[in-house]
């Protein structure tokens, strides 16, 4: 069964008890890596001219304490291929349903399953909504 490191359960202890939740969920069955959960100023602003986000800080779920927004991946980590992006996504989803959380995609911003018609792609973003 996987587990996460020492690092992604640092960086998902500065998140929402729900993506804790979720994502202690998910690694069950998933392996995964937590990139980041709350970002301070320096780091929102680094990832924003890095072109990674479209928000400064601290407009980002990411800029709260605890964070409502995490960065997570499959793991192994291979950005190339975005098939496994957009499978953890719909798997990531599917649990969250099954618990009865509200959580958003950056695969599917507006959560219509419709994956052509975003305008920004944030793959590894996950956040609590309302």
């Amino acid at each position: 069964m996987p587990k996460f490191s020492q690092r992604s359960l640092a960086n998902l202890s500065t998140a929402d008890k729900k993506l804790w939740d979720l994502f202690s969920e998910v690694i069950k069955y998933y392996d995964c890596t937590i990139l980041c959960g709350t970002r301070s100023k320096e780091d929102q602003e680094k990832a924003f001219k890095q072109g990674r986000t479209t928000l400064h800080y601290p407009q980002s779920n990411h800029n709260s304490l605890p964070s409502r927004a995490v960065d997570v991946v499959p793991y192994p980590i291979d950005w190339s291929n975005l098939e496994q992006f957009y499978h953890f996504g719909g798997y990531v989803l599917g649990i969250a349903k099954m618990m009865g959380l509200n959580i958003r995609w950056g695969g599917d911003w507006n959560g219509d399953f419709n994956l052509k018609n975003q305008n920004f792609y944030d793959l590894p973003h996950y956040e609590v909504r309302g």
